[in-house]
């Protein structure tokens, strides 16, 4: 009997964190794994540390996710891994215009990402937080949202892993209306307080899609990783030990953060390796 070969695709990271301790770029590369191993591919990445080094990938990968990260995503404007970045940005976005190019690019933005691209796409207001949002919280979606095949599978709300002193907020119509973006979700309603809901994930066009909150977020790693107890005393000094006990409580829900986590970047890797294996080169 012949063993199949596995399909070869090239995955590249972009790693936002500035060398700071985290639990995402953990979660990524174990997604991908898992996926490929589920998928029989052969799914092969790279990572990019775009903050410190000035790293980043060219357009020979096929599928590109863009981590989250420390820190303000206004205050860095005009800096230098910046303009590394929207350079990568702009070839993946030349690359995706040309007729020719049938292979195209998808990326995935997280968080910070996320907030860059929204700010530097003036498609959304990007700013601080009145206080620091940080816990699992009820997500709703919008029409589009409903209709997105990366968020297919998901109930509505459905659950996330929150940390950001920063938000997205009044989406710019005419920037939507012009190049095609759409608004998937938003942030939990709350009638008693008075602010505008935070824009929790945006389709920025066919092969480009962020999220504010972390969609990689491991369920069972975080619940682990929380109970450490330097990790359980950071929270509760930061947050209160309410916050704390209802993280836990609900990470170790099965239909919540592990639902999630299931499905939005496994969905998305779903649509990039579809897409891969229709084009005939």
């Amino acid at each position: 009997m012949v063993e199949k070969e596995k399909k070869h695709i090239r995955v590249a990271i972009l790693d936002l964190y500035e060398g700071v301790a985290n639990q995402g770029m953990r979660c990524i590369r174990e997604i991908i794994s898992q996926y490929g191993e589920a998928n029989f591919l052969n799914l092969e990445w790279d990572e990019f540390d775009v903050r410190q080094k000035l790293e980043v990938p060219d357009t020979s990968y096929d599928i590109y996710i863009s981590s989250g990260g420390p820190g303000s995503p206004l205050d860095s404007e005009g800096s230098e891994w910046e303009a590394a970045y929207f350079g990568w940005l702009k070839s993946i976005e030349d690359w995706n215009r040309r007729a020719g190019n049938t292979r195209k690019k998808f990326v995935f933005f997280i968080c910070h990402s996320y907030q860059l691209i929204c700010r530097h796409l003036n498609i959304a207001r990007v700013s601080k937080r009145k206080s620091v949002s940080f816990g699992v919280f009820p997500i709703h979606a919008l029409k589009a949202g409903l209709e997105e095949p990366v968020f297919e599978g998901l109930d509505d709300p459905f659950y996330v892993v929150d940390s950001r002193e920063y938000q997205v907020t009044n989406p710019n119509q005419q920037v939507l209306e012009k190049t095609g973006a759409s608004v998937l979700c938003i942030e939990k309603e709350r009638p008693h307080i008075p602010l505008e809901r935070a824009v929790m994930a945006i389709r920025f066009n066919e092969y480009m899609i962020g999220t504010q909150f972390h969609p990689e977020a491991d369920a069972i790693g975080m619940s682990m990783y929380l109970q450490r107890e330097d990790k359980k005393q950071d929270v509760i000094k930061a947050h209160g030990e309410a916050k704390w006990a209802s993280m836990i409580e609900q990470l170790n829900d099965p239909d919540k953060i592990l639902w999630t986590y299931s499905h939005i970047l496994p969905n998305f890797l779903n649509q990039a390796t579809e897409h891969l294996e229709s084009v005939v080169i």
